[in-house]
Protein backbone atom coordinates (compact mmCIF):
# COMPACT_ATOMS: atom_id res chain seq x y z
CA UNK A 1 0.00 0.00 0.00
CA UNK A 2 1.02 3.69 -0.51
CA UNK A 3 2.04 5.30 2.29
CA UNK A 4 0.18 8.49 2.98
CA UNK A 5 2.39 10.78 1.84
CA UNK A 6 2.32 10.03 -1.57
CA UNK A 7 -1.20 10.88 -2.01
CA UNK A 8 -1.80 14.71 -3.31
CA UNK A 9 -4.97 15.21 -1.15
CA UNK A 10 -2.80 14.05 2.06
CA UNK A 11 0.02 16.73 1.28
CA UNK A 12 -2.74 19.41 0.14
CA UNK A 13 -4.52 18.65 3.28
CA UNK A 14 -1.37 18.86 6.10
CA UNK A 15 -0.10 22.13 3.96
CA UNK A 16 -3.07 24.60 3.90
CA UNK A 17 -2.05 26.77 6.58
CA UNK A 18 0.68 28.45 4.33
CA UNK A 19 -1.81 29.04 1.64
CA UNK A 20 -4.47 30.50 4.69
CA UNK A 21 -1.98 32.82 4.99
CA UNK A 22 -1.64 33.65 1.58
CA UNK A 23 -5.56 33.79 1.18
CA UNK A 24 -5.58 36.53 3.68
CA UNK A 25 -2.76 38.80 2.48
CA UNK A 26 -4.07 38.65 -0.98
CA UNK A 27 -7.55 39.95 0.03
CA UNK A 28 -6.30 42.40 2.52
CA UNK A 29 -4.26 43.94 -0.50
CA UNK A 30 -7.11 44.70 -3.08
CA UNK A 31 -10.14 47.54 -2.94
CA UNK A 32 -13.23 46.22 -2.21
CA UNK A 33 -16.29 48.03 -2.75
CA UNK A 34 -18.45 49.25 0.03
CA UNK A 35 -21.08 46.72 1.48
CA UNK A 36 -23.23 49.66 1.86
CA UNK A 37 -23.72 50.80 -1.96
CA UNK A 38 -25.11 47.40 -2.19
CA UNK A 39 -28.78 46.30 -1.87
CA UNK A 40 -27.87 42.43 -2.32
CA UNK A 41 -25.17 40.50 -2.54
CA UNK A 42 -24.66 37.30 -4.16
CA UNK A 43 -21.66 34.50 -3.66
CA UNK A 44 -22.12 32.27 -6.33
CA UNK A 45 -19.99 28.60 -7.38
CA UNK A 46 -20.68 25.05 -8.39
CA UNK A 47 -19.79 22.19 -5.92
CA UNK A 48 -17.51 22.51 -3.22
CA UNK A 49 -17.34 26.34 -4.15
CA UNK A 50 -21.64 26.44 -4.17
CA UNK A 51 -21.17 25.11 -0.41
CA UNK A 52 -18.78 28.12 -0.03
CA UNK A 53 -21.10 30.57 -1.29
CA UNK A 54 -23.39 29.23 1.31
CA UNK A 55 -20.94 29.71 3.75
CA UNK A 56 -19.78 33.12 2.86
CA UNK A 57 -22.80 34.53 2.37
CA UNK A 58 -24.06 33.48 5.81
CA UNK A 59 -20.97 34.97 7.07
CA UNK A 60 -21.03 38.25 5.58
CA UNK A 61 -24.59 39.05 6.08
CA UNK A 62 -23.78 38.07 9.89
CA UNK A 63 -20.98 41.19 9.81
CA UNK A 64 -22.25 43.74 7.66
CA UNK A 65 -26.37 43.59 7.91
CA UNK A 66 -26.41 43.41 4.75
CA UNK A 67 -28.63 41.25 2.50
CA UNK A 68 -26.05 38.34 0.67
CA UNK A 69 -27.47 34.75 -0.80
CA UNK A 70 -25.27 32.15 -1.86
CA UNK A 71 -26.32 30.38 -5.03
CA UNK A 72 -25.02 27.60 -7.44
CA UNK A 73 -23.73 29.14 -10.86
CA UNK A 74 -26.41 27.05 -12.75
CA UNK A 75 -29.25 28.52 -10.93
CA UNK A 76 -27.72 32.25 -11.66
CA UNK A 77 -27.09 31.20 -15.38
CA UNK A 78 -30.19 29.55 -15.74
CA UNK A 79 -32.97 31.06 -13.47
CA UNK A 80 -31.38 34.40 -13.16
CA UNK A 81 -35.34 36.47 -11.99
CA UNK A 82 -35.63 34.01 -8.95
CA UNK A 83 -31.93 35.25 -8.33
CA UNK A 84 -31.20 38.89 -8.91
CA UNK A 85 -33.20 41.78 -8.78
CA UNK A 86 -33.72 45.32 -9.87
CA UNK A 87 -31.81 46.31 -7.27
CA UNK A 88 -27.92 47.19 -7.29
CA UNK A 89 -26.14 43.48 -6.87
CA UNK A 90 -22.50 42.98 -6.07
CA UNK A 91 -21.78 39.29 -7.60
CA UNK A 92 -18.60 37.24 -5.58
CA UNK A 93 -18.08 34.42 -8.13
CA UNK A 94 -15.53 31.04 -6.67
CA UNK A 95 -14.16 28.91 -8.48
CA UNK A 96 -10.81 26.65 -7.91
CA UNK A 97 -10.04 26.40 -11.48
CA UNK A 98 -11.69 29.90 -13.04
CA UNK A 99 -12.73 28.01 -15.52
CA UNK A 100 -16.17 25.95 -14.43
CA UNK A 101 -18.34 26.64 -16.80
CA UNK A 102 -21.61 27.63 -15.52
CA UNK A 103 -19.81 30.31 -13.45
CA UNK A 104 -17.86 31.81 -16.25
CA UNK A 105 -21.06 32.36 -18.24
CA UNK A 106 -23.52 33.08 -15.16
CA UNK A 107 -20.80 35.86 -14.81
CA UNK A 108 -20.42 36.86 -18.07
CA UNK A 109 -24.34 37.59 -18.19
CA UNK A 110 -23.89 39.78 -15.07
CA UNK A 111 -21.30 41.95 -16.82
CA UNK A 112 -22.87 42.15 -20.12
CA UNK A 113 -26.18 43.38 -18.82
CA UNK A 114 -24.36 45.40 -16.30
CA UNK A 115 -26.10 44.01 -12.87
CA UNK A 116 -22.94 45.86 -10.68
CA UNK A 117 -19.35 45.19 -10.11
CA UNK A 118 -17.80 41.33 -9.67
CA UNK A 119 -15.36 39.48 -7.05
CA UNK A 120 -13.54 36.64 -8.38
CA UNK A 121 -11.78 34.31 -5.68
CA UNK A 122 -10.04 31.34 -7.44
CA UNK A 123 -6.92 29.63 -6.85
CA UNK A 124 -5.66 30.51 -10.95
CA UNK A 125 -5.96 33.42 -12.77
CA UNK A 126 -7.93 32.05 -15.75
CA UNK A 127 -11.18 32.97 -18.06
CA UNK A 128 -12.86 34.45 -15.08
CA UNK A 129 -10.16 36.70 -13.88
CA UNK A 130 -10.50 39.15 -16.63
CA UNK A 131 -14.35 39.31 -16.00
CA UNK A 132 -13.71 40.85 -12.64
CA UNK A 133 -13.35 44.14 -10.95
CA UNK A 134 -11.88 43.02 -8.07
CA UNK A 135 -9.57 39.77 -8.62
CA UNK A 136 -8.40 37.67 -5.74
CA UNK A 137 -6.03 34.98 -6.65
CA UNK A 138 -4.54 32.49 -4.38
CA UNK A 139 -1.74 30.37 -6.26
CA UNK A 140 -1.19 28.34 -2.81
CA UNK A 141 -4.47 26.81 -2.42
CA UNK A 142 -3.65 25.16 -6.31
CA UNK A 143 -4.29 21.10 -6.21
CA UNK A 144 -3.10 17.95 -7.73
CA UNK A 145 -6.31 16.18 -6.29
CA UNK A 146 -9.75 16.25 -7.74
CA UNK A 147 -11.79 16.64 -4.24
CA UNK A 148 -11.11 20.18 -2.75
CA UNK A 149 -9.22 20.24 0.37
CA UNK A 150 -6.35 23.40 0.72
CA UNK A 151 -8.17 25.14 -2.37
CA UNK A 152 -11.75 24.87 -0.51
CA UNK A 153 -9.83 26.25 2.69
CA UNK A 154 -8.06 29.51 1.16
CA UNK A 155 -10.86 30.83 -0.76
CA UNK A 156 -12.83 30.43 2.18
CA UNK A 157 -10.40 32.19 4.39
CA UNK A 158 -10.67 34.69 1.56
CA UNK A 159 -14.18 34.99 1.57
CA UNK A 160 -14.00 35.69 5.48
CA UNK A 161 -11.03 38.10 4.72
CA UNK A 162 -13.65 39.93 2.23
CA UNK A 163 -16.47 39.80 4.74
CA UNK A 164 -14.46 41.22 7.78
CA UNK A 165 -13.10 44.06 5.49
CA UNK A 166 -16.43 45.11 3.81
CA UNK A 167 -17.77 44.88 7.47
CA UNK A 168 -15.02 47.49 8.66
CA UNK A 169 -13.75 45.06 11.42
CA UNK A 170 -9.95 45.64 11.24
CA UNK A 171 -10.60 43.53 15.63
CA UNK A 172 -11.37 40.47 13.54
CA UNK A 173 -8.84 41.31 10.54
CA UNK A 174 -6.07 41.31 12.96
CA UNK A 175 -7.80 38.48 15.14
CA UNK A 176 -7.01 36.33 11.91
CA UNK A 177 -3.70 36.33 12.22
CA UNK A 178 -3.76 33.59 14.40
CA UNK A 179 -5.44 31.15 12.20
CA UNK A 180 -2.96 29.74 10.38
CA UNK A 181 -1.00 28.16 13.10
CA UNK A 182 -4.61 27.42 15.51
CA UNK A 183 -4.59 25.28 12.06
CA UNK A 184 -1.46 23.02 12.60
CA UNK A 185 -2.72 22.69 15.83
CA UNK A 186 -5.41 20.74 14.91
CA UNK A 187 -3.73 18.86 12.65
CA UNK A 188 -1.29 17.84 14.78
CA UNK A 189 -3.39 17.11 17.65
CA UNK A 190 -6.20 15.61 16.15
CA UNK A 191 -4.82 13.53 12.71
CA UNK A 192 -4.96 10.44 14.87
CA UNK A 193 -8.20 10.90 15.90
CA UNK A 194 -9.49 11.41 12.16
CA UNK A 195 -7.67 8.34 11.19
CA UNK A 196 -9.35 6.74 13.58
CA UNK A 197 -12.93 7.32 13.09
CA UNK A 198 -12.31 7.37 9.29
CA UNK A 199 -11.09 4.27 9.18
CA UNK A 200 -13.49 2.60 10.86
CA UNK A 201 -15.62 0.06 8.07
CA UNK A 202 -18.28 -0.50 10.66
CA UNK A 203 -20.25 2.75 9.82
CA UNK A 204 -21.24 2.82 6.98
CA UNK A 205 -23.37 6.42 7.21
CA UNK A 206 -22.30 10.06 8.09
CA UNK A 207 -24.45 13.05 9.38
CA UNK A 208 -22.83 16.31 9.40
CA UNK A 209 -24.75 19.15 11.57
CA UNK A 210 -23.72 22.62 11.30
CA UNK A 211 -26.38 26.35 11.51
CA UNK A 212 -26.02 29.53 10.81
CA UNK A 213 -22.52 30.03 8.80
CA UNK A 214 -21.69 26.52 9.37
CA UNK A 215 -24.35 25.19 7.61
CA UNK A 216 -21.92 25.56 3.85
CA UNK A 217 -19.06 24.16 5.49
CA UNK A 218 -21.10 21.14 6.89
CA UNK A 219 -22.50 20.36 3.34
CA UNK A 220 -19.17 20.90 2.30
CA UNK A 221 -17.60 18.22 4.48
CA UNK A 222 -20.31 16.09 3.40
CA UNK A 223 -19.30 16.47 -0.01
CA UNK A 224 -15.88 15.41 1.17
CA UNK A 225 -17.16 11.98 2.46
CA UNK A 226 -19.65 11.44 -0.46
CA UNK A 227 -16.42 12.00 -3.14
CA UNK A 228 -13.53 10.31 -1.20
CA UNK A 229 -15.05 7.54 0.27
CA UNK A 230 -18.58 6.82 -1.91
CA UNK A 231 -20.31 7.12 1.38
CA UNK A 232 -23.57 7.66 2.13
CA UNK A 233 -23.26 11.22 3.85
CA UNK A 234 -26.26 14.14 4.42
CA UNK A 235 -25.71 17.66 5.97
CA UNK A 236 -28.04 19.47 8.26
CA UNK A 237 -29.19 22.11 10.26
CA UNK A 238 -28.64 21.09 13.88
CA UNK A 239 -32.69 21.71 14.57
CA UNK A 240 -33.80 20.41 11.34
CA UNK A 241 -32.30 16.83 12.05
CA UNK A 242 -34.86 15.78 15.11
CA UNK A 243 -37.46 16.64 12.40
CA UNK A 244 -37.40 12.60 10.22
CA UNK A 245 -33.51 12.84 9.19
CA UNK A 246 -32.69 11.03 13.17
CA UNK A 247 -34.63 8.46 11.84
CA UNK A 248 -31.44 6.67 10.40
CA UNK A 249 -29.78 7.26 13.39
CA UNK A 250 -28.00 3.55 14.73
CA UNK A 251 -25.26 2.06 15.68
CA UNK A 252 -23.72 2.15 12.27
CA UNK A 253 -23.90 5.83 11.73
CA UNK A 254 -21.73 9.20 12.88
CA UNK A 255 -23.03 12.51 13.66
CA UNK A 256 -20.54 15.16 13.47
CA UNK A 257 -21.63 18.45 15.49
CA UNK A 258 -19.66 22.05 14.33
CA UNK A 259 -20.66 23.64 17.64
CA UNK A 260 -21.04 26.66 17.80
CA UNK A 261 -20.46 29.52 20.64
CA UNK A 262 -23.79 31.23 21.15
CA UNK A 263 -26.14 28.28 20.93
CA UNK A 264 -23.99 25.26 22.19
CA UNK A 265 -26.70 24.03 24.74
CA UNK A 266 -29.23 23.39 21.95
CA UNK A 267 -27.10 21.96 19.45
CA UNK A 268 -25.19 19.80 22.09
CA UNK A 269 -28.35 18.63 23.03
CA UNK A 270 -29.13 17.17 19.50
CA UNK A 271 -25.97 15.44 19.74
CA UNK A 272 -26.71 13.71 23.09
CA UNK A 273 -30.44 12.70 21.41
CA UNK A 274 -28.32 10.93 18.90
CA UNK A 275 -25.95 9.36 20.93
CA UNK A 276 -28.82 8.07 23.09
CA UNK A 277 -30.16 6.49 19.83
CA UNK A 278 -27.38 4.45 18.81
CA UNK A 279 -25.02 6.73 17.05
CA UNK A 280 -21.61 7.90 17.40
CA UNK A 281 -21.13 11.26 17.75
CA UNK A 282 -17.94 14.15 17.68
CA UNK A 283 -18.79 17.92 18.40
CA UNK A 284 -16.40 20.20 17.38
CA UNK A 285 -15.87 23.68 18.92
CA UNK A 286 -13.56 26.34 20.74
CA UNK A 287 -13.52 24.58 24.27
CA UNK A 288 -15.19 21.10 25.47
CA UNK A 289 -16.53 19.00 23.05
CA UNK A 290 -14.56 15.99 21.43
CA UNK A 291 -12.04 18.26 19.29
CA UNK A 292 -11.25 21.70 20.56
CA UNK A 293 -9.79 24.76 18.78
CA UNK A 294 -8.38 26.71 22.30
CA UNK A 295 -7.99 29.19 19.06
CA UNK A 296 -9.51 32.38 21.09
CA UNK A 297 -10.42 33.60 18.08
CA UNK A 298 -13.43 35.40 17.62
CA UNK A 299 -16.07 32.62 16.46
CA UNK A 300 -17.11 35.07 13.01
CA UNK A 301 -14.10 34.36 11.64
CA UNK A 302 -12.80 30.64 12.79
CA UNK A 303 -14.89 28.65 10.63
CA UNK A 304 -11.79 27.75 8.83
CA UNK A 305 -10.70 24.96 11.77
CA UNK A 306 -13.85 22.97 11.18
CA UNK A 307 -11.91 21.67 7.61
CA UNK A 308 -9.01 20.02 8.59
CA UNK A 309 -10.02 17.11 10.55
CA UNK A 310 -12.70 16.40 8.78
CA UNK A 311 -11.07 16.55 6.03
CA UNK A 312 -8.57 14.16 7.35
CA UNK A 313 -11.23 11.51 8.12
CA UNK A 314 -12.39 11.48 4.83
CA UNK A 315 -9.18 10.69 3.24
CA UNK A 316 -8.75 7.88 5.79
CA UNK A 317 -11.67 5.99 5.15
CA UNK A 318 -10.84 6.34 1.46
CA UNK A 319 -7.75 4.64 1.49
CA UNK A 320 -9.45 2.22 4.60
CA UNK A 321 -11.99 1.07 1.66
CA UNK A 322 -9.26 0.69 -0.96
CA UNK A 323 -10.23 3.36 -2.99
CA UNK A 324 -8.27 6.77 -4.06
CA UNK A 325 -8.73 9.77 -3.01
CA UNK A 326 -7.10 11.96 -5.49
CA UNK A 327 -8.77 10.18 -8.27
CA UNK A 328 -12.32 9.83 -7.07
CA UNK A 329 -15.31 7.68 -9.54
CA UNK A 330 -16.81 9.35 -12.05
CA UNK A 331 -15.28 12.89 -10.91
CA UNK A 332 -12.85 15.35 -12.80
CA UNK A 333 -11.20 18.66 -11.61
CA UNK A 334 -13.43 20.93 -13.54
CA UNK A 335 -16.37 20.72 -15.25
CA UNK A 336 -16.25 22.35 -18.37
CA UNK A 337 -20.00 21.88 -20.63
CA UNK A 338 -20.51 23.12 -23.97
CA UNK A 339 -22.75 26.48 -23.18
Amino acid sequence: MKSFDEFATYREIKSQAEAWTQAMERTRAVSLPKAEDYQQVVFTGCGSTYYLALAAAALYQELTGCAARGVPAGELLFQPRTILTDQKNLLVAISRSGTTSETVKAVENFRAEKRGEIVVISNYGEVLAPLADVNIVIEKGQEDSVAQTRSYASMYMAATTLSARMAGRQDLINAMDGLPNACNLVIRNYESFAQELGSNLDFDRFYFLGSGTRYGLACELNLKMKEMTLTHSEPFHFMEFRHGPMSMVNENAVVIGMLSDSNRAQEAKVLSEMKALGGTVMGLGEKETDLVFESEIPESVRGALYLPALQLMAFYRSVAKGLNPDRPRNLTAVVQLNL
